[in-house]
């Protein structure tokens, strides 16, 4: 099992690579690492935080693919619809933008830290774009 480390402002999570049910998400996020941006809260989506990518082409199509994900189940939204994305759910969730609900690769998977979900959520959203940081373990 591949684990990945994410510190996110103050906090820090582990999450576990899901390499079985999304290989080529998981081999081109993988290569991206350390990958650093930062995270702001989602308009339409619910309790969630972003990192938009704009049209950052990844050569990615839908695999693990979900609009309702669970608290820390981690989505990479490969573009199409809408822009390419990372989303970060902290609580209910239904994936969507102004064009309508989207499906995105679930990729990763919180193992450690979810006592934080709620803390991060709520500082995103009352105190703006915060740093995220991936990095290998």
């Amino acid at each position: 099992m591949k684990t990945v480390k994410i510190s996110a402002g103050p906090f820090d999570f582990l999450a576990r690579m899901e390499e079985a049910e999304a290989p080529k998400t998981c081999a081109v996020f993988s290569r991206l690492l350390p990958y650093r941006n930062k995270i702001i809260h989602v308009r339409w989506s619910g309790e969630a935080v972003w990192i938009p990518l704009g049209d950052l082409d990844l050569g990615l199509g839908y695999e693990n693919h979900t609009s309702h994900p669970s608290r820390g189940d981690i989505l990479l939204y490969p573009g199409g619809i809408s822009e390419t994305e990372i989303l970060f759910p902290y609580g209910s969730t239904c994936f969507a933008s102004k064009m309508g609900q989207l499906a995105g690769n679930h990729f990763l998977t919180i193992i450690e830290g979810q006592e934080h979900f709620r803390a991060l959520g709520k500082m995103v959203l009352w105190e703006g774009a915060q740093d995220i940081l991936f990095e290998k373990l």
